[in-house]
């Protein structure tokens, strides 16, 4: 109703999502309490879904608000979802300026996508009762 879940085009690691709000706005404190709690719920669906289809051990969870904090949409927020693995790390982004992803954003939508699917129906099922 207020937000939605999308990859990001430029991934930090496989599996790299964000939970974009509607509303066109630069600043957390312009959205009302029901659009925040909504995404705080799509992030811990996110959660819960990249931990079963991708078995990430951790998460970055976080925000950049502004183009001195690194916002690449200045003037529409979103929350990054970045799923971790223990020793995932590596010298390509410090030394290089790029990023290795192992798999093809196609191929983490196909297997995520059944996972959100699984959440958006017990919802309904739970509105219906």
């Amino acid at each position: 109703e207020h937000a939605m879940i999308v990859m990001n085009k430029y991934p930090y690691s496989n599996g790299h999502l964000m939970v974009v709000p509607y509303l066109h706005t630069d600043i957390p404190t312009a959205l009302d309490d029901d659009a925040l709690l909504e995404m705080i719920k799509l992030v811990n669906d996110s959660i819960t879904v990249l931990r079963e289809a991708l078995h990430a051990d951790g998460f970055n969870v976080g925000m950049n608000l502004g183009a001195s904090a690194g916002a690449g949409i200045e003037h529409h927020i979103h929350m990054h979802i970045v799923p971790r693995w223990t020793g995932d790390t590596n010298f390509m982004s410090v030394l290089s300026d790029t990023r290795v992803i192992c798999e093809a954003l196609d191929e983490s939508s196909r297997r995520l996508k059944p996972h959100f699917d699984a959440i958006a129906a017990e919802r309904h099922a739970q509105k219906e009762d």
